[in-house]
């Protein structure tokens, strides 16, 4: 009974020990996080696991090493934005990986990435033509940025001195066959408008819509749960198990 009664302790001092110091830590954005950050976030979770749970040592050796890791992870915060070199150091910096159109083979090799990797990253950018590339930037998080070439960049209303509207977010109306009627009165709409959308798409029951929602443009999108998918656009060349 001991045993249990003691990690119960342990586990409340950790989780408002990771609690204060994640608030000194500061707030930071998962998808920024470089190789390091997340190497070292895994590592503070591991010793704070083992403060929690570990009774075979002491609780105040694993709080120190926990205690450490935070100090240094603020000190390097606090370096990096004052020192603009040592902030590259930590963080590593952008590295152009296309250019024109072009591979930049040995800035593809310098940071170990295939080139089927580059392409799955264009892809996820919408990009999926080489020619479509002005610039591709491999970011210190591992993210890949891309500005398209000029000849496929989308034509914006500034460019036509159009007016433009106030920016406007997606609306949920229905999720897993549930409506959800606090955004269909935000929208000033009613369920009468939803089941009649609804009709116009084929759907005479809730049961079928997977999700639905109002575009900021007013158009109304729905996706069933049954979905008609073909196998026309299969892209694997690879004849294996899965």
């Amino acid at each position: 009974m001991q045993e249990p009664l003691v990690v119960l302790v342990r586990s409340i001092i950790t989780f408002f020990t990771i609690l204060l110091y994640a608030r000194l830590v500061g707030k930071q954005l998962i998808g920024n996080f470089t190789m390091f950050d997340y190497i070292n976030g895994i590592t503070i979770g591991s010793i704070a696991a083992t403060l929690a749970t570990d009774l075979s040592s002491k609780a105040l050796v694993h709080w120190i090493a926990l205690t450490v890791f935070i100090v240094l992870t603020i000190i390097l915060q606090f370096i990096g934005n004052k020192n603009r070199f040592l902030s590259k150091v930590q963080d590593s910096e952008p590295v152009v990986l296309m250019q024109n159109g072009m591979i930049l083979e040995k800035n593809l090799s310098k940071v170990r990435i295939t080139k089927d990797e580059l392409m799955q990253q264009l892809r996820s950018k919408n990009i999926f033509s080489p020619v479509q590339v002005g610039i591709a930037i491999l970011e210190p998080d591992g993210s890949v940025s891309v500005l398209p070439h000029s000849d496929y960049q989308p034509v914006q209303k500034r460019d036509f001195n159009l007016p433009g509207q106030p920016p406007q977010l997606t609306t949920e109306l229905i999720v897993d066959g549930k409506i959800i009627t606090q955004n269909l009165s935000q929208r000033k709409k009613d369920e009468d408008w939803l089941m009649e959308q609804l009709k116009k798409k084929g759907i005479h029951s809730l049961k079928e819509v997977s999700y639905a929602a109002l575009l900021p443009n007013d158009l109304f999108y729905v996706d069933k749960f049954e979905d008609n998918i073909t196998d026309k656009l299969n892209i694997s060349d690879y004849k294996g198990p899965y």
